[in-house]
């Protein structure tokens, strides 16, 4: 048996920019954080011939192309595995469709495991580049870069998407204290609503790809508060940091009506009347967490306890995919 497991993430700046439709015409960059909240995912070879895989459903097959799961069944032919002896299921410590890059987390979890079975060896970069070929090459996906390289890699991450591609990354160097500080005041609520980040992600692809100039405009502004962002972290200033959290989601919820909603504005506003400095919705946009930075933790929590949001803490993850149990 081979366990994985895999890191979820939190965007801390810049977030959107990592998708083709835009780095290929313009660079795109981000900050991005793993968290202790983790997808695992266990590969085990079955008595009988079959492929038997378990998510939100089962199933069993007799040959890799029977598989709907689209990123398993891609993973296997990726990756040359075809015997039929194989059991492959997953786990959660957050639901998918959260905004936490659970998929991108899943398929970098499945092929760190898939090529410790076969004794091949992968940097974590190539490992997030062929997460990135199954869902954007393979199958498809109108989605970026950004959760298969921060899962893959770990840390507090600054990533650089080059037009032809290639992927530049280095970890942040965040001053000791600033790391603790932001690690402590960092608040994550569940807003109750899971979504698929599909259809928000498809209109900021499209409108990218029409050279759509309010989009566009959109994406240079988060772009540059991703760099801003870093600064921020890197100098010290929390407080500056948290302000353009602020500024970023006001903006972000510019770039499709499906970004937010009525229930979410007015948690959002909640939260800043009841000692948040800024924050954002994580994710493509229209549900799953929301994310505030505060100095006054304990009004912050009260408040949005009373308002019916449950809180999950977090600390960061500085070590990435990786395998944590193997026989």
């Amino acid at each position: 048996m081979i366990i994985s497991r895999s890191p979820l993430r939190v965007s801390l700046g810049g977030g959107g920019t990592d998708l083709p439709s835009y780095y290929r015409e313009h660079g795109g960059f981000l900050v991005a954080a793993a968290i202790d909240k983790y997808i695992y995912l266990t590969i085990h070879r079955t008595f009988q011939e079959e492929i038997i895989i378990k998510y939100s459903k089962l199933e069993r097959v007799q040959r890799v192309d029977d598989i709907e799961h689209p990123i398993v069944r891609e993973a296997l032919k990726l990756t040359n595995t075809t015997e039929p002896h194989l059991e492959i299921s997953s786990m959660a410590d957050i639901p998918g469709g959260t905004g936490l890059g659970s998929s991108g987390s899943f398929t970098t979890a499945l092929l760190k495991a898939l090529h410790t079975k076969n004794k091949s060896i992968l940097s974590p970069a190539d490992l997030a580049e062929q997460a990135c070929h199954i869902e954007i090459e393979r199958l498809n996906e109108p989605v970026g870069k950004q959760d298969q390289y921060i899962s893959a890699i770990g840390g507090i991450t600054a990533f650089t998407f080059h037009p032809d591609g290639k992927v530049e990354y280095r970890h942040c160097q965040i001053p000791e204290e600033t790391l603790f500080n932001l690690e402590d005041n960092l608040l994550l609520f569940f807003t109750g609503y899971s979504r698929s980040a599909s259809s928000i992600l498809k209109d900021q692809h499209e409108k990218s790809q029409a050279n759509d100039s309010e989009m566009l405009d959109n994406l240079h502004f988060t772009k540059d508060l991703g760099l801003r962002s870093l600064k921020c972290l890197e100098s010290g200033d929390l407080e500056e940091f948290a302000r353009l959290m602020d500024l970023h989601w006001q903006r972000k919820k510019n770039r499709s009506s499906g970004m937010s909603n009525s229930h979410i504005n007015a948690w959002y506003d909640h939260a800043m009347k009841h000692g948040a400095l800024g924050g954002k919705l994580i994710g493509a946009g229209g549900g799953g967490f929301l994310m505030f930075y505060a100095n006054d933790k304990t009004t912050l929590r009260h408040a949005m306890r009373q308002a019916g949001l449950q809180e999950v803490r977090f600390r960061f993850d500085f070590e990435g995919t990786k395998i944590i149990a193997q026989n």
